[in-house]
């Protein structure tokens, strides 16, 4: 008797077990990232939930009957199935069932996934280096990590994978089709991926590796002018582009005319470090807020001084592959009209997930609010649309004849102003000044449109400034 009233018992505390907040502030736990300015969260209460938000009192009621059918198919399974099942098992896929049903980011971390989840936030797991979701029943690539073997492979934003190894993908999990893609570094695995534009399925052979995420990395593009790439925002990442920024103005005689700041195919990560990097670029206001069913998830991002560009110009590289914190950082700069956005629509990902860790050390990744930008968009399955929409395009060396000008013509006039003029044969076969294997164009057409205009932008600005 007591074995047939255990399930009960279990599955009634499954679903009666009062709901205990995990603070957004804990996501949002970067030292350098602004406070939020309204928040009842602490980060003590985000870690170890000791603290109720409703009142026994408040509660809903049990919904008895729907229990009782939920118990009905628990029994049915346990004496019908093929195979004998043990309780903990159907319990957890209970549990996996109720979450994966609500979105496709919600999910319950079993002890090692909850493990996973924390090593890849800190920048160094083992795996293929892809960010994925779920979408009709197939496994999406949201982005491909910079330096992964994914990246390296070629594997690319918006590619869905059909089969892993020789497993289909239809019917599995996302966790599952995560574990399976996992593995011990060195070890093979096989994706079959669909991709738009190709007419036969690609089959990609990549070896797994432990996976060190560089977040940020940064360089001159030309004298005067920056780029920083953000791959990933993790919780050091508000830091490390405070100290890019450093270094590129060092490098330029402490001074930049402009920034390029790339959050292509960048998947998103921690909340806080997502503030942090917009709070760099901005002097005051508001960056996010969230809006949720409870009090913990009401939440405002503001910034404090100073800008550390001092107002130069700047430009965000979104794309396709920018989702999420990306998102909260184009859309905060967009808005407070304090960059240019180029590039292609992003992915849409405006919903905050919680980690609630649960007594049994795993825990549940929960939706608990979405992101609205400062103006009041919400980036849900909308994303961020760019001021300027920079195709995928990539530039062929152009085939033509010589190209002729004034000086080349017999008999034309002579510039005065100039020491002394070039023979037009000369002129013709010079060399090119630039000696690198392979223009910026042809390497990055969006990122050379983007520098492009960065030094459109700056030179309006000295026009504007001068007497």
């Amino acid at each position: 008797m007591l074995n047939k009233l255990l399930p009960y018992a279990l599955l009634a505390t499954l679903v009666a077990a009062p709901y205990r907040p995990g603070a957004l502030a804990a996501e949002a736990a970067d030292e350098a990232a602004p406070v939020p300015a309204a928040s009842t969260a602490t980060d003590e209460t985000a870690a170890n939930g000791t603290e109720e938000t409703t009142a026994d009192s408040e509660r809903e009621p049990v919904p008895v009957d729907d229990i009782r059918v939920l118990v009905e198919v628990f029994h049915k399974i346990k004496q019908d199935y093929v195979e004998p099942i043990d309780d903990k098992t159907l319990i957890e896929n209970a549990m996996r069932g109720m979450l994966s049903g609500l979105d496709p980011h919600s999910s319950y971390l079993d002890s090692d996934e909850y493990l996973d989840l924390q090593e890849g936030t800190s920048g160094e797991f083992g795996g293929l280096g892809i960010e994925v979701g779920m979408e009709d029943g197939f496994v999406k690539v949201i982005a491909p990590i910079d330096d992964t073997p994914a990246a390296d492979a070629g594997v690319q934003a918006g590619d869905v994978i059909v089969r892993i190894d020789d497993t289909p993908v239809k019917g599995m999990s996302l966790n599952d089709a995560v574990s399976k893609m996992r593995g011990k570094p060195g070890s093979a695995i096989k994706l079959t991926i669909v991709r738009e534009g190709e007419e036969k399925p690609l089959v990609f052979e990549i070896t797994r590796a432990m996976v060190k995420v560089r977040s940020v990395r940064g360089r001159t593009l030309e004298p005067g002018f920056g780029y920083i790439r953000i791959s990933q925002f993790q919780g050091p990442t508000g830091d490390d582009v405070r100290k890019q920024l450093r270094e590129l103005k060092d490098e330029n005689d402490g001074v930049l005319h402009g920034l390029v700041l790339d959050l292509r195919n960048n998947p998103g990560g921690i909340l806080g470090a997502a503030v942090s990097v917009a709070d760099a670029f901005l002097e005051t206001g508001l960056v996010v807020y969230t809006e949720g069913r409870i009090e913990d998830s009401e939440l405002e991002f503001s910034a404090r001084p100073p800008d550390l560009l001092q107002g130069a110009p700047l430009i965000v590289l979104v794309n396709e592959g920018s989702a999420s914190a990306s998102e909260i950082v184009a859309g905060a700069l967009q808005d407070r009209q304090r960059a240019l956005v180029m590039g292609r629509q992003t992915f849409g990902k405006g919903s905050v997930q919680t980690i609630l860790p649960m007594n049994n050390k795993a825990a549940l990744k929960l939706t608990t609010a979405r992101y609205f930008t400062p103006s009041g968009r919400s980036i849900q399955a909308e994303g961020i649309k760019p001021d300027i929409v920079v195709d995928k395009l990539k530039l062929a060396e152009r085939q033509g004849g010589e190209v002729v000008k004034e000086a080349n013509l017999a008999r034309h006039l002579v510039n005065t102003d100039l020491d002394e003029a070039e023979p037009a044969d000369e002129a013709l076969d010079a060399p090119d000044e630039e000696d690198e294997s392979q223009p910026l164009a042809e390497r990055d057409y969006e990122l050379f449109e983007a520098l492009n205009m960065l030094k459109g932008m700056h030179m309006l600005r000295q026009r504007s400034a001068a007497p």
